[in-house]
């Protein structure tokens, strides 16, 4: 099945928020998106899971600082500095369990946030990525979206994984060649050493699309 442009889609119009796993994958996964939802005002806000500390031995120094500072570097290379940024504070590599208290009342807290920015939209990493945290960030936002108490459109974004066949999807708007690599390279802690020994992205993921395709994973319909 081709993927639908979004701007010919019923969701042209639509409210959304983006929640990613880490610091990069907003980048990686959904930058296409941010941008063009950032200039129309349709981004309702970035939620980061986790603090990205995993990305380097434990007692690294300044790294949740340090990727934070990174991510904000990255959104205001592709426009979208100003957007409501949220930080969730899971630890790297230790998701909450989906039965768990802590579980449970961040779904809330989501959910909330969805209600109060009239969110019609999330776009989150898939369930079919091989990282725990990728798994996870999906599956806070389902349940978030079941809890919100308004239609809300479950999407998926691919940053380990190809987007699914055979399921609708859709298409966003080109960014400026070379944009998302500027903003990816902000993220100097997972490209370079400057904070020693760690996680390296790979030299291909510089290669990005300039579009984000999306996998329709709820509809809200």
């Amino acid at each position: 099945m081709n993927a639908e442009p979004l701007m010919r889609s019923r969701w042209s119009k639509a409210r959304w928020l983006v929640l990613a796993p880490h610091p990069d994958d907003e980048t990686l996964g959904a930058g296409a998106l941010i941008a063009h939802c950032a200039a129309s005002d349709r981004l309702g806000g970035i939620i980061f899971l986790t603090d990205g500390t995993g990305s380097h031995p434990e007692g690294t120094p300044r790294v949740a600082m340090t990727r934070r500072k990174e991510a904000s570097h990255a959104l205001g290379r592709i426009n979208a500095a100003a957007i409501p940024k949220i930080w969730m504070g899971w630890r790297d590599g230790h998701p909450h369990p989906i039965e768990s208290k802590a579980f449970a009342r961040d779904a809330n807290r989501l959910a909330a946030l969805i209600r109060w920015r009239r969110i019609d939209a999330i776009a989150v990493s898939d369930h079919s990525e091989a990282h725990c945290d990728h798994v996870a960030a999906f599956r806070l936002a389902e349940a978030a979206s079941r809890r919100a108490r308004r239609p809300v459109s479950l999407f998926a974004y691919h940053v380990w994984s190809d987007p699914a066949r055979h399921v609708r999807r859709i298409t966003t708007p080109a960014l400026p060649i070379g944009r998302r690599r500027h903003a990816l390279l902000a993220h100097r802690s997972q490209m370079s050493p400057v904070l020693g020994k760690g996680f390296r992205l790979p030299r291909e993921k510089l290669r990005m699309p300039a579009r984000d395709i999306l996998t329709l994973r709820k509809d809200c319909r």
